[in-house]
């Protein structure tokens, strides 16, 4: 199958930049962003009590970048927790967070909206999947009203306990109910909870929404062991037209909490510019490879 994949907003992640949401911090990731020639720049939302949301929005109009922002939540504002008072604080930060995304300018917002950044020490009771559900498809029906879409990252066992397949994604997604709740892959963590990174693509099929791409270590594109050639096809099998973004993590740049939640131990790479040069080579080249398919 010939596909044309090269309408693919290809993303970074603002962490490969800076460690945090301050001002100055989204000036230079913007900069850098727009200077290594990504279309599209990805905030978590961790810090967004430092967020200036009208300067960023400004400095991604006058760039010229489109914008999706991410996050999870954590154990005291958690939705999949079976104490209402920790679910109505976690359904707080999400409408907050779907709010700052659309003043951002975006229309993506995704990530483990289900649950906390964390190992749980036992499996999602049926409260706790209940809750779940019942906030997603209230925060759905916002999202709707302003033409944006929700995202369901799949992550791996270490840091949730809700979703950790594609196809426990697309249950709870069923379960929303809601046509603008999209699956969100992840390679990373494909790596560790799937079978393969074709098969997971295939099951999704259009209803994939976003696409991180990253290392099994998190490091350098291609100096791991995934099997990115494979997964590239995957996403043209199916005629994947959304965005694509960079994900890597290193010790050298750290936002406090979300650094420790996701165990970033490693200093991995140092020079965030230069990673990100490779990454968007990386994966223009086999967008360039797959539409000649």
């Amino acid at each position: 199958m010939t596909t044309d994949t090269t309408s693919n907003p290809i993303g970074v992640h603002a962490l490969v930049w800076v460690g945090d949401t301050r001002p100055s911090s989204i000036e230079y990731a913007v900069a850098k962003t727009k200077a290594t020639g990504f279309d599209l720049l990805e905030i978590s939302l961790h810090d967004s009590a430092n967020l200036d949301v009208a300067a960023a929005r400004d400095a991604l109009r006058e760039a010229g970048l489109g914008v999706a922002c991410s996050r999870g939540l954590a154990f005291d504002a958690d939705v999949s927790s079976d104490d209402p008072a920790v679910v109505e604080r976690g359904e707080k930060l999400l409408n907050d967070s779907l709010a700052a995304t659309r003043a951002l300018g975006g229309t993506h917002f995704t990530g483990a909206l289900y649950s906390a950044l964390g190992k749980y020490g036992r499996p999602l009771t049926e409260t706790g999947r209940r809750n779940v559900v019942a906030v997603l498809r209230r925060l759905a029906r916002e999202a709707a009203r302003h033409g944006m879409t929700l995202g369901l990252e799949i992550c791996n066992r270490y840091e949730t306990n809700v979703v950790n397949t594609a196809h426990d994604a697309l249950v709870l997604a069923d379960d929303i109910g809601e046509d603008n709740v999209l699956i969100h892959l992840d390679t990373y963590h494909m790596n560790i909870e799937e079978d393969d990174l074709v098969r997971p693509v295939h099951e999704v099929g259009d209803r994939l929404g976003y696409v991180h791409i990253g290392e099994n270590h998190r490091g350098y594109l291609g100096s791991g062991h995934l099997d990115f050639t494979s997964f590239f096809h995957a996403l043209g099998d199916i005629g994947y037209r959304g965005p694509i973004t960079f994900e890597s993590f290193s010790s050298a740049v750290v936002m406090e909490g979300l650094s420790n939640d996701l165990a970033i131990w490693r200093n991995l790479w140092s020079d965030g510019e230069d990673l990100a040069r490779h990454a968007r080579a990386f994966i223009g080249d086999r967008l360039h490879t797959n539409r000649s398919r």
